[in-house]
């Protein structure tokens, strides 16, 4: 996979304070990557997501222009990098549409979660959900309690989740343990289906073992190609991807995903990335297998 590492990273606001917050991620994410940094306003955000500003912008709604929102969000980038390119665009279109068309020139896209009736904290808004699944690169979706910094905190690793086959999801994972000198964990579900702990008269006594040597076996091939300059720890867990996946994300600091391509319905989230979305303990990347 190309991670485009010229083009700008694109973060969208909307004055949310869970969207300045993701301008802090990004800003790091783009002084990580060299590259500039692009903010995005949609001005008729707040027609989707409601009016609830940040603090840090001192003003009510009604006295509040894209100009003062994209401002706070320089100042914010510039809080920690001084020396980072940054450039602004206000577009008076519906937010989804506008940071989609974005994304198509962009190394990654960054979004924050806030959702309506004030469910921020536990739910994923509808503008960030649609980029998710329509996006044309990367998107990385602030999530969690932990601190909004890309780099430095308490929880220095990377978990990825890992298919069947390599993925655009796990190259990128590569890339940005790499990029960050912090430890990648591979992590590969399984389940063992019911009937069988019961009523297959090869399995009696150990039901569950064929299934997690046939996981290890799964996610060796997968780890094939993987760098040898990246530290990586690789992991079988029984339980559903979701819920193993959530639980990982509680001590990370990013959890990667992959998106597959469209189908004839078009691009949708399967169910795991659209649950990590909404409950992970960290930000999330959703990474395009067509990426």
């Amino acid at each position: 996979m190309s991670l485009h590492l010229h083009l700008p990273l694109v973060v969208g606001v909307d004055g949310s304070d869970s969207s300045l917050r993701a301008v802090d991620w990004a800003a790091d994410e783009a002084a990580l990557r060299d590259v500039p940094l692009r903010v995005v306003f949609a001005s008729l955000w707040e027609r989707y997501e409601g009016t609830a500003l940040a603090p840090e912008l001192g003003q009510s709604s009604g006295h509040v222009t894209p100009e003062d929102i994209l401002a706070a969000a320089v100042r914010r980038a510039r809080r920690h990098h001084a020396g980072l390119s940054v450039t602004t665009a206000v577009v008076p279109e519906e937010p989804e549409y506008v940071l989609v068309r974005e994304s198509r020139n962009a190394s990654a896209l960054v979004v924050g979660t806030r959702g309506r009736s004030g469910l921020a904290g536990a739910l994923l808004g509808s503008v960030s959900l649609a980029v998710a699944t329509h996006a044309h690169c990367p998107v990385v979706v602030i999530r969690g309690s932990h601190d909004n910094r890309a780099t430095g905190g308490r929880h220095d690793r990377i978990v990825v989740g890992v298919a069947d086959a390599p993925t655009a999801a796990l190259r990128f994972a590569y890339e940005e343990a790499r990029r960050r000198g912090v430890p990648l964990e591979a992590v590969r579900a399984w389940r063992c289906p019911a009937h069988e702990s019961i009523s297959h008269p090869l399995l009696t006594g150990e039901p569950e073992r064929p299934h997690e040597e046939r996981a290890a076996k799964e996610l060796e091939a997968a780890l094939s190609d993987a760098p040898a300059d990246v530290e990586l720890r690789r992991r079988t867990v029984e339980g559903p991807a979701r819920r193993v996946l959530l639980a990982a994300s509680e001590e990370a600091g990013l959890l990667v995903v992959g998106r597959r391509r469209p189908g004839r319905s078009g691009p949708r989230l399967g169910r795991v990335a659209h649950t990590v979305l909404h409950h992970s303990g960290c930000p999330v990347v959703v990474v395009p297998d067509a990426a």
